[in-house]
């Protein structure tokens, strides 16, 4: 059971008798929160200085033990912008959850879903492509009016309430063409054939904007 009480002028998180957070007055210093990189549940920290951080108490009341479906809407539309998020960008940008080992593992559960479903629509479109007789791989391209973006933009973004950027449009297309490709020169035979595309398209990441921060997934963040 967590506990707040006082540190030494500061502010303490306790659980069963141990002290997972606190913060020690710094003369001169500004109010301001400083975040480590544990999560509640994560272990205990130990008791010096350089280990205490200070945990306000609003932020302590909005925090959340299991994800919600809000959590999982807004990690959907994430996926429009990172398809390889590490487990400390995760943290970054769902800061109204109690992170745990199941909570990360969730996590990064549903974003391995995410690629799953993406791969295979991508697949199964550059096999149709190729059965329809396209030759040249750039002629394919991912527009909002086509077939593909339209199962993934249901996928993810099922109320279609917010605006996919552009970039993910040439990701998508890049991703169809490296299929396509693949499978036309025959690579399909070899049970790894994937593996280059997957290295490919992990390196095209783009930054996530800062309304993914905010606590759900609110109207700004879908309107934005």
């Amino acid at each position: 059971m967590r506990q707040l009480g006082k540190a030494l002028g500061g502010i303490a998180v306790w659980r069963d008798g141990t002290l997972l957070r606190a913060r020690l007055p710094h003369r001169g210093a500004p109010e301001e929160p400083m975040w480590g990189g544990f999560g509640f549940g994560e272990g205990t920290l130990p008791c010096s200085s350089e280990h205490l951080h200070f945990v306000p108490v609003s932020f302590l009341r909005q925090m959340q033990e299991a994800l919600t479906p809000g959590h999982l809407k807004k990690a959907k539309l994430m996926f429009f912008f990172t398809r390889y998020p590490s487990s400390t960008l995760l943290k970054t940008y769902f800061l109204d959850v109690q992170f745990s080992r199941c909570i990360t593992s969730q996590l990064i559960k549903w974003f391995s879903n995410f690629r799953e479903f993406y791969y295979i629509q991508v697949e199964k479109f550059a096999r149709q492509a190729l059965l329809e007789g396209v030759v040249d791989a750039c002629t394919l391209q991912v527009s909002r009016d086509s077939e593909l973006f339209r199962a993934l933009n249901m996928h993810y973004n099922k109320g279609n309430d917010f605006e996919v950027p552009g970039r993910f449009l040439e990701v998508a297309s890049l991703t169809l063409q490296e299929f396509f490709s693949a499978v036309r020169a025959g690579k399909d035979a070899d049970p790894s054939w994937k593996k280059p595309i997957y290295k490919i398209i992990s390196k095209l990441d783009s930054d996530i904007p800062e309304g993914f921060k905010a606590a759900g997934c609110s109207q700004e963040l879908l309107h934005s």
